[in-house]
C-alpha cells in the first residue's frame, strides 16, 4: 500500500483502498470497520428472524428493534370493533369459484339475483366539486393520476359540504389516511374555521405524511398508529376532553377495513354517549324544520333521546373482494334474505369481476382505484383474479365478461346494501351514490350516514 493510504487491498479493483486513514490506523473507516466485522458473528434477530444482528450486541438491538413489542395506546382495545365472536359462524374454507361446477355457479347466480330483487339496482350520481381543490385541478404540472386522484377528493368534499359535515367544533377521524390527503383538502377547505381536529387512522408507519405541514392555529392534526379493529374512539384524549361531533371519512377504505371503521363510529364510539354527556337537541335550521316535517312523527318522538355523536360518514368504498364475514357489518341482512358465511364468500369473490372483469380490454392506466398513498395493491389484486377466477376457462364457457361485470356489479351492490340497513337500524339516513365517473375509477361509489332525522349535533365553540 501507499504510505498514507488506506492498507485495504479491493479485490474488485485489483489494487489498494486510495482513502486517508485516520492518525494512527491502518485502514479507513469504512474497511477497518469490515476487518473487525469479520470476526464478529451475525445471528437471526429472535423478534424477527427477516433481519440479523451481531451476537455481542444482542441485548442493545432488542432494546431498540422495530420488531419488540411497543406498548399499547390507551385507546388500544383488543378486538373492540372485531365483530363476529361466534367460532360456529365463521366459515370453513371455500373452494375457489374456478373449482365449482356449473350447476353450483349457476345456483350461487340465482340466489345472488333472487337476494338483490327489490334493490336499487340504478345508483344516483352525485358528482360534485370543491372550491378548496380548484387551483390544484386547474394546475397542469399535475399529471394524469394526480388529476384522478384531485376529482375525487373534490367529490367527496363537495359531498360532505352538501350534506352540511364541513364546519366548526368537529372532529375529523380519516380512517386508512396513507398520507393524509384528504385530510389535508378538508383543512384547506375550513382555512377560516376555529376549533376543528383531524385524528389520521393508519396502522403502518408512513413517509411522505402531508399533515406535518399544517401549522395554522385553528386545527389540530393527530395521528393514531392502530388497527381501526383495535380502535376505541371514545378513550382518544382530545375527544374525551373536548367532546367533538365526529365525523368518519376515508378514501378507497379497503374491504374489511369500512366494516371496521363502521362499527368503531356507530357502536364503539356511540356507546359511550350516556346520561353524563348526553347533548341536548341541536337547534334546527329552516330548512332543517322543513326536512324534519317530513319525516314521521316516530322520527320526532326520537329527538327527545337525541344523542348522536357521529355528526356524519362519508366513505368511499373498495376492494369488496377483501372483505370478510367475520367483520362484516351487514350479516343480519344477509340472513334475512337466505344466505350465510358460505354465500358471502363466493359473493366478495366474485365482486372482483366488477372492476377486473373488463382487465383483457381494458389498458392498466385506464384504472385508478386505491389512493395515491398507498401501493398498488388493487392493481395487484385484480390481476390476480383474473387468472384465478374471471378468467379461468370454467367462467368463460359460462359467463361472458359482461355478464361477469354484471354480477361483479349486483355483489357489491348487495355488500354494499348490508352495511346501509346496519346504518339505518342504528339511527342513520344512510345512502349510496356514484360520486365520480368510473373512467376517473371503477370503485366510484360513496357511502354518506347523517342522523336520522337530517340533523347534524351543534358544533362546540
Amino acid at each position: 500500500p501507499v504510505p498514507g493510504r488506506c492498507a485495504y487491498f479491493v479485490e474488485r479493483k485489483k489494487r489498494f483502498c486510495k482513502m486517508t486513514p485516520a492518525p494512527g490506523r491502518r485502514f479507513c473507516g469504512e474497511h477497518g470497520q469490515q476487518e473487525e466485522e469479520n470476526d464478529r458473528k451475525r445471528i437471526p434477530c429472535p423478534l424477527d428472524p427477516k433481519h440479523t444482528v451481531y451476537e455481542d450486541q444482542l441485548q442493545k438491538h432488542l432494546k431498540k428493534c422495530n420488531s419488540r413489542e411497543k406498548p399499547k395506546p390507551v385507546y388500544f382495545v383488543q378486538d373492540i370493533n372485531a365483530g363476529l365472536k361466534d367460532v360456529a359462524e365463521i366459515p370453513e374454507k371455500q373452494v375457489p369459484i374456478s373449482s365449482l361446477s356449473k350447476e353450483e355457479l349457476e345456483n350461487l347466480i340465482i340466489k345472488l339475483k333472487k337476494a338483490s330483487n327489490g334493490l336499487e339496482l340504478c345508483l344516483k350520481e352525485r358528482i360534485l366539486s370543491h372550491q378548496a381543490l380548484q387551483e390544484a385541478l386547474n394546475d397542469p404540472k399535475n399529471g394524469e393520476s394526480a388529476f384522478k386522484h384531485l376529482k375525487q377528493q373534490a367529490s367527496i368534499l363537495g359531498n360532505m359540504e352538501k350534506l352540511h359535515l364541513l364546519g366548526p367544533g368537529r372532529c375529523f377521524v380519516e380512517f386508512g389516511a396513507g398520507r393524509g390527503k384528504l385530510s389535508h383538502w378538508v383543512d384547506v377547505a375550513l382555512q377560516n374555521v376555529e376549533n376543528v381536529q383531524f385524528l389520521l387512522v393508519e396502522r403502518a408507519t408512513t413517509r411522505f405524511k402531508v399533515d406535518g405541514k399544517h401549522k395554522r392555529r385553528g386545527s389540530i392534526f393527530e395521528r393514531l398508529q392502530v388497527d381501526i379493529q383495535h380502535l376505541c374512539l371514545k378513550k382518544v384524549p382530545v375527544l374525551e376532553k373536548k367532546k367533538l361531533p365526529v365525523v368518519g371519512i376515508g378514501k378507497h377504505l379497503c374491504g374489511a377495513a369500512t366494516d371496521l371503521a363502521l362499527r368503531c363510529l356507530v357502536e364503539s364510539y356511540t356507546a359511550c354517549c350516556d346520561g353524563k354527556n348526553e347533548q341536548p337537541a341541536p337547534k334546527r335550521s329552516r330548512t332543517d324544520m322543513t326536512e324534519v316535517a317530513s319525516n314521521n312523527s316516530a322520527d320526532n318522538e326520537g329527538n327527545k333521546e337525541y344523542c348522536k355523536p357521529v355528526a356524519g360518514i362519508v366513505i368511499a368504498l373498495c376492494c369488496h373482494h377483501k372483505c370478510d364475514w367475520t367483520h362484516y357489518v351487514g350479516r343480519e341482512f344477509f340472513k334475512s334474505v337466505g344466505l350465510g358465511p358460505v354465500e358471502f364468500h363466493y359473493f366478495q369473490r366474485m365482486s372482483s369481476w366488477a372492476t377486473c372483469g373488463l382487465r383483457e380490454t381494458t389498458t392498466k392506466a385506464s384504472t385508478s382505484e386505491e389512493s395515491e398513498d398507498q401501493t398498488n395493491d388493487t392493481e395487484e389484486h385484480e390481476q390476480t383474479f383474473s387468472k384465478t377466477e374471471s378468467g379461468s376457462d370454467t367462467l368463460q364457457g359460462i359467463l361472458t365478461v359482461e355478464e361477469r361485470k354484471e354480477i361483479g356489479c349486483l355483489c357489491k351492490l348487495l355488500i354494499d346494501h348490508g352495511r346501509i340497513e346496519y346504518l339505518q337500524q342504528r339511527g342513520y339516513k344512510a345512502v349510496l351514490q356514484y360520486y365520480i365517473e368510473s373512467a376517473v375509477s371503477l370503485e366510484n361509489v360513496l357511502l354518506t350516514a347523517v342522523p336520522s332525522p337530517s340533523l347534524i349535533p351543534e358544533p362546540t365553540h
